[in-house]
């Protein structure tokens, strides 16, 4: 049975009768930027916004302290909501600036604009409880509180513990600098360190007695080099040098340590992908006789597209319209792609999109569904999500067109009203999205039948091994 009383109208009213609160939000959040597992500020003024519109709150959940489940009804179809709100280190800048200004040096700044993320999301599930609430429709309205997805994949250990099992659909978004429904894949992801140990000596005096960790970790780079050549082009393997094993070049350095991040499109390829480099690690460890062990302590799934909510989510997005910069917004756009932005990065930005937006300074279209699937060269959580329940996400244009993310050129931005008007529209479109699904069943049966049909009917399976967890994380976030 269909019920149309959850129109787009309607639902975007909601949305906007509570927009300024969630603004407001967003701005807290992006006022006391936390890292990951580290949010407690940030989910702290969360719970208390959703326990006022009468959400019950699940705290603590995945065994982790910054994860939640808000939840609003008890009967009907199940939807959730993803949010985000950790940031990234470093970062800290003044808003509204088009030059590098940190509040306070080497501290941490939403440069990914999980603020928005957070509270847009939230907007959305109160936005669509209130429509439902108002029509006494059935229907149960989830608010996934998800932490550390820059680093540390919240949302696979939230899977791992089974708490997407009984939705029938997910929605995200994130901000951006195009309008557009998500139609790519992802990259699944295991990061690792290899922590090498050997024996210390006098460097001058003795350096035969001595086995150096730090040659190990050099000879596994070399070696991670040369396997670049003989590996799928769609895959990535980056490193860090996490430790050196001191600073004294007279002392044969006993300890060291690599966090290795290997990628692919698929999860099985990534696997492979890290058995290899584990052996060149192995290598590495004999040629110097010193010993490696490996702790796995991030992965993520690749993202599973679904176009049933794809174009339900598009044709939404596509009556909904732009947000509507005014003369302002515009004008700040324009100065920083002028100070901050060089040519190159205003290219990058729209390369994957649309090239004729290079000329733009915000963007002020939905961009059209496109006709073949990609994969996005990143990684998200999301994809842990996407293998359990019919997931689907957008993007809004929050900030000029150029902006590079993980920058001060993004936390300067993420508190302005451009980014707010970006985040309505994604509150408007994530929300009107779910009512569909609501007043539509068959939607949500096409949607189960394609990611069945995506995954070949294949269980979802955690790429992090069981013995690790978020504890291991927070050590290694901290």
């Amino acid at each position: 049975m269909h019920n149309d009383r959850l129109s787009l109208d309607s639902v975007a009213r909601h949305v906007d009768a509570k927009a300024e609160d969630y603004c407001a939000l967003s701005d807290r959040i992006w006022a006391t930027p936390e890292l990951a597992f580290e949010e407690h500020r940030s989910v702290a003024e969360q719970i208390a916004m959703l326990e006022r519109e009468g959400f019950r709150i699940t705290p603590n959940v995945g065994s982790m302290a910054t994860a939640f489940v808000a939840e609003w009804g008890s009967d009907g179809p199940v939807v959730g909501i993803l949010g985000e709100f950790d940031a990234l280190p470093d970062l800290a800048q003044v808003s509204g600036l088009a030059e590098h200004k940190p509040t306070v040096r080497g501290a941490p700044g939403h440069g990914c604009g999980h603020n928005l993320l957070g509270a847009g999301s939230a907007l959305a599930a109160v936005a669509l409880k209130d429509a439902l609430e108002a029509e006494g429709i059935a229907g149960r309205v989830r608010y996934y509180g998800c932490p550390a997805e820059e680093s540390g994949s919240g949302k696979t250990f939230m899977a791992r513990a089974g708490l997407f099992d009984d939705l029938d659909a997910a929605f995200c978004w994130h901000p951006s600098v195009v309008n557009e429904v998500q139609t790519t894949s992802s990259l699944a992801c295991i990061q690792a360190y290899f922590r090498f140990r050997g024996r210390a000596a006098h460097a001058a005096a003795a350096p035969h007695v001595g086995r150096s960790a730090l040659d190990a970790v050099e000879l596994m780079n070399v070696g991670v080099n040369y396997m670049r050549e003989h590996m799928p082009s769609d895959a990535r393997v980056h490193y860090a040098i996490t430790n050196t094993g001191g600073d004294a070049p007279n002392v044969v350095q006993a300890y060291a340590e690599s966090l290795y991040l290997v990628r692919s499109p698929h999860l099985p390829d990534a696997e492979r992908l890290f058995e290899r480099v584990k052996k060149i690690a192995e290598g590495a460890a004999l040629m110097t006789e010193t010993s490696v062990s490996v702790q796995i302590t991030d992965a993520t799934s690749n993202v599973v597209p679904n176009k049933a909510l794809q174009e339900a989510m598009y044709e939404n997005m596509r009556r909904l319209g732009p947000p509507e910069f005014d003369k302002t917004d515009f004008a700040f756009a324009e100065k920083l792609q002028k100070s901050a932005l060089t040519e190159e990065e205003i290219l990058a930005s729209v390369k994957p999109h649309d090239m004729s937006l290079k000329t733009k300074v915000l963007h002020d279209g939905v961009l059209a569904m496109p006709t073949r699937e990609e994969v996005m060269m990143g990684t998200t959580d999301v994809g842990d999500v996407s293998w359990i329940v019919p997931t689907v996400q957008c993007h809004t244009a929050c900030f000029a067109i150029g902006t590079p993310f993980h920058t001060w050129q993004l936390v300067t931005q993420g508190n302005l009203p451009a980014a707010h008007k970006g985040m309505v529209l994604a509150a408007k479109a994530m929300a009107a999205t779910a009512a569909d699904c609501l007043r539509n069943p068959d939607l949500v049966v096409r949607a189960k039948a394609e990611l069945r049909e995506r995954t070949g009917g294949r269980a979802y399976r955690c790429p992090i091994p069981d013995e690790v967890t978020p504890d291991d994380l927070r050590a290694k976030a901290a």
